[in-house]
């Protein structure tokens, strides 16, 4: 049977991979270290609590379970803080300690989460074999410096790996402090919803979505680095418009109200051929779709 460890199995995007997996026959170990995990009733899912960061921890639970795929999610990424946090160096060191265990007890196949961040940002159009990569926070140069080893370290060893590397994303669970439910939040108390121009081009996916993406990377022979994205450019204006329209008040949504973030990329758009024709991934959400379940969600867990 196919074992897979998850890290970071009750964060943003690893809570949405469990099912996926399941369906797909694996044996997951989630692996948590706070709070409490959300789904216990599944006959081939094991809850592990455990900090990643203390190495003798880390070593027995591995030992113990003796994983054949690895889905590394687990890392600091505390809003307002996250960019430039030491936690970065921490998280690069544990990780180490994960492939190394990983192989050492008979892994076979390992997918890692990466960012647009280790891109140039200058170029706008990220394309994994052509687009320059050139950091310009701690965090971007952590998962850039990981990214890198793990490229040699696979080599080294006959691991089959592969990177995912993650763009804009949104969906329920998400930071309030996040652009969408953001925009979500300040509709729903009837507030003005305070925004830039809008005029930059990002590249958005369902979180949903972006799970679904790891799961089939993850099941590939894919190795290297493939974005995660849409592929499909858009102005944050339509996004939250879009937002505004669907919560039925277009008229409350201010832009040119704050001003937009110092040295922020007009465009920041992925080349998706790799995961749509190599990975064979194919989106099941539209932009309309995600965003309803996401206010979905937002109202059925707003408070006053």
């Amino acid at each position: 049977m196919k074992k897979v460890l998850l890290t970071g199995a009750t964060g943003f995007i690893g809570k949405h991979t469990i099912p996926l997996m399941i369906e797909d026959g694996y044996e997951v170990h989630a692996v948590f270290n706070t709070g409490q995990p959300f789904i216990t009733q599944e006959p081939r899912l094991f809850w592990h609590q455990c900090n990643l960061l203390n190495t003798d921890q880390q070593r027995s639970l591995i030992e113990k379970i003796k994983p054949t795929h690895l889905l590394h999610f687990a890392w600091d990424t505390t809003p307002g803080t996250y960019w430039n946090s030491l936690e970065n160096i921490k998280w690069i060191q544990a990780s180490l300690d994960l492939l190394t265990n990983f192989v050492n007890q008979g892994g076979k196949r390992a997918v890692l989460a990466g960012t647009c961040a280790e891109y140039d940002w200058n170029y706008g159009y990220c394309s994994e074999e052509v687009t320059p990569t050139q950091v310009s926070t701690l965090y971007g140069t952590c998962k850039r410096s990981l990214q890198e080893i793990l490229r040699h370290f696979s080599q080294q060893t006959g691991l089959s790996s592969a990177w995912g590397r993650i763009f804009f994303l949104y969906g329920p669970h998400e930071s309030p402090t996040r652009l969408v439910p953001s925009v979500i939040l300040s509709l729903l108390k009837g507030e003005p919803a305070l925004c830039s121009h809008g005029n930059q081009i990002r590249d958005f996916l369902f979180v949903n979505d972006v799970a679904s993406a790891f799961v089939t990377l993850l099941n590939s022979k894919v190795e290297g680095v493939v974005n995660i994205a849409s592929g499909k450019p858009i102005t944050l204006k339509s996004i939250i418009q879009l937002i505004s329209q669907l919560l039925g008040c277009p008229e409350v949504v201010k832009f040119g109200a704050l001003t937009g973030h110092k040295n922020e990329p007009p465009l920041l758009v992925a080349n998706t051929t790799r995961l749509t024709e190599e990975v064979g991934w194919e989106s099941k959400y539209t932009l309309e779709d995600g965003l309803q379940k996401t206010i979905d969600w937002w109202r059925k867990h707003f408070k006053e």
